[in-house]
């Protein structure tokens, strides 16, 4: 399928109430409004396909962006790349998940991350902090820096409630992703978390929540899903 064709398919898929839903949770134009279930439908038939990732990305069309993440082949995504995508992220559906997720399954997810948390752009930082809790979700302990690991934790702690809206967000996921998946630090962010306490994000005007990191770690100690990693971070 060529790029032209599957953005046609995309409009097919198109629904109005998907696309109201989007855009009250921050999206920008232009989208069709296409629920991940049928972006998944394209996915089964193309799989990986690194030239017609970057074509779909450089469209600027939310849905397209989103499928670009699903077929990107992460073995051949350049740093280039990488930062192509994170600085075209127009919502957080790519900076929170799209660009995360396929920066860390590539050869340049960490380095990356350091320096997008530390960028004066809002978008960067949102990408650099979620690209850090799947790094933690999919690699093994020993090949993460637990020292860096550790020491974010307690930045996190220092700066969360002064941070911008979103960034919040996700520097509370990072919380809940290292004591979720680095068992060797789950104490250190369980402290984090209490000391962090309630973490107050807009949400849009929406019903979504913030989850509570404390509570979602112990949750996944009842479960004993400590410590199991995902095989990859895009789903």
């Amino acid at each position: 399928m060529t790029s032209q064709q599957i953005l046609s398919e995309l409009k097919a898929m198109g629904s109005d109430s998907i696309k109201r839903i989007f855009l009250n949770h921050g999206a920008k134009e232009p989208l069709f409004g296409v629920k991940v279930q049928d972006l998944k439908k394209i996915q089964k038939k193309v799989k990986k396909n690194y030239e017609l990732a970057l074509e779909l990305y450089n469209t600027g069309n939310s849905d397209a962006q989103y499928l670009a993440g699903l077929i990107a082949d992460e073995k051949k995504m350049t740093k280039k790349d990488l930062e192509t995508w994170a600085e075209n992220a127009r919502w957080y559906m790519q900076s929170e998940y799209t660009v995360p997720w396929i920066a860390s399954e590539s050869a340049h997810g960490y380095e990356l991350a350091l320096e997008w948390i530390d960028s004066p752009k809002e978008h960067l930082q949102i990408a650099g902090w979620s690209t850090l809790s799947s790094l933690a979700s999919i690699k093994q302990d020993e090949n993460l820096d637990l020292g860096t690991y550790k020491s974010l934790l307690h930045r996190v702690e220092k700066d969360i409630h002064k941070a911008p809206n979103r960034i919040r967000y996700v520097m509370n996921g990072f919380v809940i992703s290292v004591g979720c998946f680095i068992t060797l630090l789950t104490a250190e962010a369980l402290k984090a978390g209490k000391a962090i306490g309630t973490v107050k994000v807009e949400m849009g005007g929406t019903s979504c929540k913030v989850p509570n990191a404390v509570q979602y770690i112990q949750k996944a100690t009842a479960k004993g899903t400590l410590g199991k990693k995902k095989k990859m971070a895009r789903c």
